[in-house]
This record gives C-alpha cells, structure tokens and sequence, in this order.
C-alpha cells in the first residue's frame, strides 16, 4: 500500500496537520497514487481519526520510540524542517517534502530546506503552497544524501545556517 509519512519530530505544527488532511491534499495525494496517510503529530492539538480523511487510509500518533520503521515503510516523507527529522528522512533514502514552519522567528528552517534543495535532496513549500507542491511536484528530481558522514552534515548545516 503506497504511504506517504508526516512527522513534525517533538514539536507542535498543527497547520501542517491541518493542511495535509484536507480534501484537496488528500485528492492530491490519491491521485499519485497514495493509498495511506500516517501522521506522527508531536505536541500538537491535532490528532486526527482514522475516519477523518475521505478517499485515504489515515493513521495518527504523537511519539514513538523510533521512527524508523515508519520511514522505511514510507513511499514518501512530508516533514517540518527540523534538522534532525531531514537527516532521518534522508538517511533512509526516502523522497522527502519538506513544510518550512513560516511562522517561526528567525526562520532558520527555510535555509536548511533551501541549502538542501538547492543540492536537489528534497523538495520544499510551506504550508500555503503545501496542495500545489503536491500536485506539481517531481520527486524523480531529487539526489540521494550520501549516509555515514555526520562531520560533512555538520559542516552543512553549518554553512547553510550561515555559522562559516
């Protein structure tokens, strides 16, 4: 069953919540063929039922031990920009969809995701443009993110956060 994984790792991001179980997003993921939603909320208000989306399977939680599993069973990856949910995301070898949290001061998430889209490992949007990104988007774009090198990943996140 083609899944599509959205975590927004420990912290709260209802309006990606929000956004991706509406009827057009969830249309839009149907249409490409995603035959299942599963949703890891954190801190969140939000926790939708499994009946709550129309055409799609939708399963819901807020934490787990490990989201690995998650992961590898994903056909894609719809994450908060947070730096360690990309690396995960990206280890795994998974397309990933990044939703920058436009709201938050000093938006430090919108460099990362731009670095790292730049270098076409992922593609980004935010929640507005969240429906649009999904109908458009082309994931056979993006390059894998080589694994096993923190010091060059640092180093990454180093230059895009703008700290050399």
């Amino acid at each position: 069953m083609k899944t599509v994984f959205v975590t927004v790792g420990t912290t709260s991001f209802d309006e990606l919540i929000e956004n991706i179980t509406t009827l057009d997003a969830v249309q839009a993921l149907k249409a490409r063929g995603y035959e299942r939603l599963v949703l890891q909320v954190g801190r969140g208000s939000l926790l939708p039922t499994a009946d709550s989306c129309p055409l799609i399977r939708v399963e819901a939680f807020r934490f787990k031990d490990s989201i690995a599993e998650d992961m590898k069973q994903a056909d894609l990856v719809i994450s908060h920009a947070g730096a360690g949910s990309c690396l995960e995301a990206l280890g795994a070898g998974k397309p990933l969809l990044v939703v920058v949290n436009d709201k938050l001061m000093n938006n430090h998430q919108l460099e990362l995701a731009e670095q790292l889209h730049t270098d076409s490992h992922l593609l980004y949007c935010t929640c507005s443009t969240l429906t649009e990104t999904l109908k458009t988007m082309d994931l056979a774009i993006l390059q894998p993110f080589l694994p096993g090198q923190p010091k060059n990943f640092a180093n990454f996140l180093d230059r895009a956060l703008g700290v050399r």
